[in-house]
């Protein structure tokens, strides 16, 4: 079962929910297809779930949203980016540890 506290991210919301955020956010850029987004899926939960309140946590579906994913470069998936006061602060392509992830966060 998906947590809770992992937020779908869209071409629609993406300014609102990341760009705008207060908190810095971890998105996933990911695609229903992809096996070793399936593998990351739980550590991203994971992160979602221990650091509620202080992050944002949440997924990109690259074939539902295109339009960002072209903007921030993503080419393969997972990716995961991380975004503070608007801006890109750091990138994790392919399947990541949580420390790894954690440490991008800056939490």
């Amino acid at each position: 079962m998906a947590s809770a506290n992992v937020l779908s991210f869209t071409d629609q919301n993406f300014e609102a929910e990341v760009l705008k955020s207060n908190v810095p956010v971890l998105v996933d850029f990911t695609a229903t297809w992809c096996g070793p987004c399936q593998r990351l899926a739980p550590i991203v939960e994971k992160i979602a779930d221990e650091y509620a309140g202080k992050v944002k946590v949440g997924k990109l579906d690259i074939d539902d949203a295109p339009e960002m994913a072209r903007k921030y470069g993503v080419r393969s998936v997972p990716t995961c980016i991380v975004f503070e006061g608007g801006a890109k602060k750091g990138s994790q392509l392919g399947v990541a540890k949580k420390e790894e992830l954690v440490k991008l966060l800056g939490v």
